[in-house]
């Protein structure tokens, strides 16, 4: 991470916070005014940084792709990455009170790590994740398991087995492994689609427990049991307050810290975190697209909590095109409740030049799609009691044989 904090500021995007900085809201405050990525000097007697990749352009940086190539070059990753063994992680007593953890609203029940990245291992099956984690005290944390997931999975499997998840989280790594353990792969391939987008190899150490884990500037690892606590409440991706849930406790058996450490936070809501939520998911739908007609971007917006908006932007072979693209975009990501199918000429980072295709080339008797009964996401606070929703998708397309009456004036 302190390689990409370097090349970030020789591209001037780093803030140096040489003031005192307390964890409670202050930080938060900074991180929601700037998109750079700041460097906080002081916080709380360490080093810290937010707002790590909250652009796409930091992001392009971190995966060493050009920006407008993105979504195209990491379609075609195939997760097959070296990982190379350097040994034995060492390990002293754990104390969360030596990491200045933030808390980040006025109404979350506690101080959370927002950016840990939960590696995990039962039998032969590994897998990597961020999980939002509430400080219970310097030995415990309160982690949410999204039901379903592959944390949860191992979590139950050990469980059955009479036996405990071994953990490890990694805080403050390269944005790139980030990356990486927040994208859908296939099982245990997170470290080698991590090593991929490095270049073809990273280096990993093992933990007391068995877990693998790559360079941080933060390691505790531990095992998640059969306690249970409550967690939450805690503002999620939309800004809103997630609800209070039942959560498993991880217990904390030791800790790892560089010398001078950097905690690396992100902000809920802000645009780092909508960031590491959608991007990964725009290869996916790429791919998805791809099957049905010629697709050029995929973008899911920030607007849209980077989450629950895509702008899908295609060069139509048939006039069904636009509307079969939307169908598979909504069963790739079961997240997405609004779609927007735009032509090459529709820039889909500029959500002006969107709004305007949507209002020269939409017609809503013709244009608009309307499912409703769907699955949604849980984050969504406009979701009905049994979980379903109503997906719309638009088709702000030409139609075919008719793209003169629909091209702008230009002086090219």
């Amino acid at each position: 991470m302190r390689e990409f904090i370097d090349r970030m500021r020789e591209c001037g995007n780093v803030i140096d916070i040489d003031d005192p900085v307390d964890v409670v809201y202050e930080p938060c405050r900074y991180a929601h005014r700037t998109d750079k990525l700041l460097f906080f000097h002081r916080l709380a007697g360490a080093r810290g940084v937010m707002n790590v990749t909250a652009t796409r352009d930091a992001l392009s940086l971190a995966l060493n792709i050009p920006r407008d190539d993105m979504v195209q070059r990491l379609s075609r990753m195939e997760y097959q990455g070296t990982v190379v063994r350097q040994g034995t992680l060492p390990m002293t007593a754990p104390d969360l009170s030596k990491l200045p953890v933030l808390k980040h609203y006025p109404l979350d029940a506690g101080r959370y790590i927002t950016a840990g990245i939960v590696f995990s291992r039962f039998g032969d099956l590994e897998n990597a994740s961020i999980h939002r984690l509430q400080v219970l005290d310097d030995r415990h944390v309160a982690a949410r398991l999204v039901e379903g997931r592959h944390t949860s999975t191992l979590h139950r499997a050990a469980r059955e087995q009479g036996e405990r998840l071994p953990v490890a989280v990694a805080i403050g790594v390269h944005p790139a492994v980030t990356f990486a353990c927040c994208t859908r792969v296939p099982k245990g391939k997170e470290l080698p689609y991590a090593a991929e987008l490095l270049g073809g190899e990273i280096r990993v150490w093992q933990c007391g427990n068995g877990v693998l884990v790559p360079e941080a500037e933060i390691v505790l690892e531990g095992y998640i049991g059969g306690e249970t606590t409550e967690e939450g409440p805690f503002v999620d991706i939309t800004g809103t307050y997630d609800m209070i849930r039942n959560q498993p406790v991880i217990e904390f058996t030791g800790m790892h810290l560089m010398k001078d450490f950097i905690y690396h936070g992100i902000l809920p809501a802000g645009n780092e975190h909508r960031i590491l939520m959608g991007a990964p998911y725009e290869p996916s739908i790429y791919r998805a697209v791809a099957g049905v007609t010629e697709v050029k971007n995929v973008i899911l917006t920030t607007g849209g909590c980077g989450y629950f908006h895509a702008v899908i932007q295609v060069r139509k072979q048939t006039q069904g095109d636009a509307k079969n693209a939307i169908m598979a975009a909504f069963a790739t990501h079961t997240s997405l409740k609004h779609v927007v199918v735009v032509d090459e000429d529709i820039d889909p980072t500029l959500l002006e030049d969107v709004e305007f295709a949507v209002a020269t080339r939409v017609r809503g008797d013709r244009d608009i799609m309307v499912v409703t009964g769907a699955r949604g996401s849980s984050l969504d606070p406009s979701q009905a009691e049994d979980g379903t929703n109503v997906k719309v998708g638009i088709d702000a397309t030409m139609p075919l044989g008719r793209e003169e009456e629909f091209r702008r004036a230009a002086w090219e």
